[in-house]
Formats: structure tokens, sequence, C-alpha cells
């Protein structure tokens, strides 16, 4: 069952009716599905573990806004926004959060930080992450249509301990990366070092 919050506009000009017209628009419909189930499964966790559901609700909804953008439009904005040079060695599965999160600014009106940086470290996590960070990054990762291996023990620890869901998939995620010889963002390791020890008991 589909959870509408009502948004009262403190966080975005839009009400959530036109923010998923305005995703739907943007995303192709496997991708804008996800998002929905994102938003419920952020929405489920804040009531969890006490985090504005309103922000979770939006930050759900646009942790993939800019997901299907042309690269052109990242390189564009990393230039114009004078963001880390060191970004444009990397792709879409680091860009569509931590530049992403600029576009959300420029496009759907939402300055709100709380819920920017929810968005920019969604895919890379960060040593220090906020309760709404912590939600948007396992609800992502957790959400109902996901189906691969692991996935039922990070919902379980998720449900029982946010912080250690952080830790269990940051655990995975490093290892599928080097599994696959694939470039490791730095924030990724620092997201490794300050929550997999933390957690270590937790998500054996």
């Amino acid at each position: 069952m589909t959870e509408e919050i009502t948004y009262i506009h403190h966080y975005i000009p839009l009400d959530r009716a036109e923010l998923v017209a305005r995703l739907h628009d943007a995303l192709r419909d496997k991708r804008f599905h996800h998002v929905l189930r994102v938003e419920q499964t952020a929405i489920k966790l804040a009531k969890q573990n006490n985090v504005d559901v309103e922000k979770a609700s939006i930050a759900g909804l646009c942790h993939d806004y800019a997901k299907q953008r042309p690269d052109e439009d990242f390189i564009n904005e990393i230039h114009q926004k004078g963001l880390d040079p060191e970004l444009l060695n990397y792709g879409n599965a680091i860009w569509h959060g931590v530049v992403g999160a600029e576009l959300i600014k420029d496009e759907l009106g939402i300055w709100d930080e709380d819920i920017l940086n929810a968005v920019r470290h969604h895919t890379t996590g960060a040593a220090v992450m906020t309760p709404l960070e912590q939600v948007v990054y396992m609800a992502d990762y957790i959400e109902p249509g996901r189906d691969f291996p692991g996935v039922e023990k990070a919902r379980k620890i998720t449900n029982a301990n946010l912080g250690a869901g952080v830790a269990y998939q940051t655990k995975q995620t490093l290892e599928y990366l080097i599994e696959h010889n694939s470039p490791v963002y730095p924030k990724t390791i620092e997201t490794y070092n300050a929550w997999v020890p933390a957690y270590r008991k937790e998500i054996e």
C-alpha cells in the first residue's frame, strides 16, 4: 500500500503529486517504480528511527532524479559549480548522487542540505551520516524490488539496527567493487572504515 505524505512546503516548493510527475518525466518506467518503492521503504525506516517522514519521502523520491541523464549534464555541472575535478574520473554511478544533488537544487528548488546530503551519499555513504542519510542509503538497497544474494540478511539487520545495516551494505558494496575490478570512490573507503569495524559483531 502506498502511503502519500502531505508536504508542508518547508523543504520543497512542490507538493508530492507534482514531484512524482516531475520524476515520471525524468525517468524510464522501471527506474520510476524503483524510486516509488524506495520512498515507501524510506518512510517505513524513518518511522522506525524517529526521522522526519516528509524529508524521507522527498529524499527517497529524489535520490535517482538524475540517474538517466546524459554524461554531458554531469560534466557541465561539475565545471559550472566548481565541484571536485576528481569527479571527472568517475561516471554515472557516482555522479547521479554527488552531482545529481546540484541538479535537484537547480531544477526542483530543493535547498535543504539534509535532503541533498541524503541524495549525495546514497551510493557512496559517508564517514558521518545523519539518520536521514542512513535511511535513504538503506531504503535504496533493501526496497522490495531488490533481489540479490544477501538482501534478506540486509533487511533483517537494518530492521534491527539502522547503523548496522549501513555497515553491512558498505561491506557488501566494497567486496563487489573489488571482485569486479572496479574503481572505488574514496568516500566509500571512508564509509567502510567508519562503519564496518563499529558494527563488526552485528553484521557477521
